[in-house]
């Protein structure tokens, strides 16, 4: 909307002095030029000026002062609001729901994929219109990778401004905008079900990527800290799910079956640690009935807010600390 301007007239002397003043007698001219000494002549000048200013502040002082009256009679809407401020954020907009979700993602050395997953996800979670903030929990301590603490971790660390997870493996991408990441009010729900995984089909898997309620989360206390190494830790939360009594939920209609994700990891590049350490191998298919979130041990190293290719998430360097009479194969040595 435009806006009328206001201005200020130029104060100038009108041309009709200046003939007056070539009408002065010829006897006052010659007084002038003739007897008129050095002083009375600037004396003259000093009134002049003084005369002038005088007539510019008046002037000035009723121009303002009549605007100041228009003003009260018609007062002027504020100016139009800056196109930034006129654009609707997401957390204001209604349409994208109460509930925002924390993507927790379990990381390390990875970053080719960390590269693509975080702006693909954003992308995907901002078309579908879902609250969410992305939370890479980073391992940098030296002992083996450990997924579930991983996600303790981020549960933890998530804020008090998310209300539920998304548990979630980095390299893997919905494909399917069918896909549901929305709020799971009636229990856990398990996106990357059996029947749509690109690699496991067996019937109790819960990996890849679950959602749940942080209500639900730690009413299952979390998930067991004594998976170091790959695999395994998901088996052992679906019996947490099951002995919370938590009614698991998968998708329905889904019609692109193992073409529904994209697994963007490498194998041949970067091998798992699949090694099973001293009694590893017997403790993997035990259930850990104490364990989780009441006994998880780390430190937050530093905490990073990183833009990749537009899109913001949170690297969050964690430590975790293992007990080696509890787990001594959290160290491969």
């Amino acid at each position: 909307m435009m806006y009328s301007s206001r201005r200020k007239p130029v104060l100038y002397f009108k041309e009709e002095r200046r003939s007056d003043l070539s009408k002065v007698p010829q006897q006052d001219e010659r007084f002038l030029s003739g007897k008129c000494t050095i002083y009375k002549l600037f004396g003259l000048c000093m009134v002049l000026v003084l005369i002038s200013l005088l007539w510019l502040q008046l002037s000035c002082s009723g121009d303002m002062s009549s605007v100041m009256h228009q003003d009260r009679r018609d007062p002027q809407p504020p100016p139009p609001p800056c196109p930034t401020e006129r654009q609707a954020s997401a957390a204001d907009d209604p349409s994208w729901g109460p509930h925002k979700l924390a993507l927790v993602v379990p990381f390390r050395e990875r970053f080719e994929e960390l590269l693509v997953f975080v702006p693909f996800m954003h992308k995907f979670l901002n078309k579908k219109k879902i609250r969410h903030k992305i939370l890479i929990i980073n391992q940098v301590d030296h002992y083996r990778f450990n997924r579930a603490s991983l996600i303790n971790v981020g549960y933890m660390e998530s804020g008090n401004d998310t209300d539920y997870l998304a548990m979630h493996d980095v390299d893997l991408l919905p494909l399917n905008e069918a896909l549901d990441y929305g709020f799971p009010r009636e229990g856990p729900f398990h996106v990357a079900s059996p029947e749509l995984h690109p690699l496991y089909h067996y019937k109790t898997y819960v990996g890849g990527i679950l959602l749940l309620t942080k209500r639900h989360y730690h009413m299952c206390n979390g998930m067991s800290n004594r998976f170091w190494g790959w695999g395994r830790e998901d088996d052992e939360f679906y019996r947490r799910l099951r002995k919370a009594e938590l009614q698991l939920f998968r998708p329905s209609g889904i019609t692109t079956g193992y073409k529904t994700f994209l697994h963007i990891h490498d194998s041949a590049w970067r091998k798992r640690d699949q090694k099973r350490v001293a009694a590893q191998k017997q403790e993997q298919f035990k259930v850990d009935p104490d364990g989780g979130l009441t006994n998880l041990q780390y430190q937050v190293d530093s905490r990073q807010e990183l833009t990749i290719s537009g899109a913001p998430c949170t690297i969050i360097n964690t430590k975790l600390e293992c007990d080696q009479s509890q787990t001594p194969w959290c160290l491969l040595s």
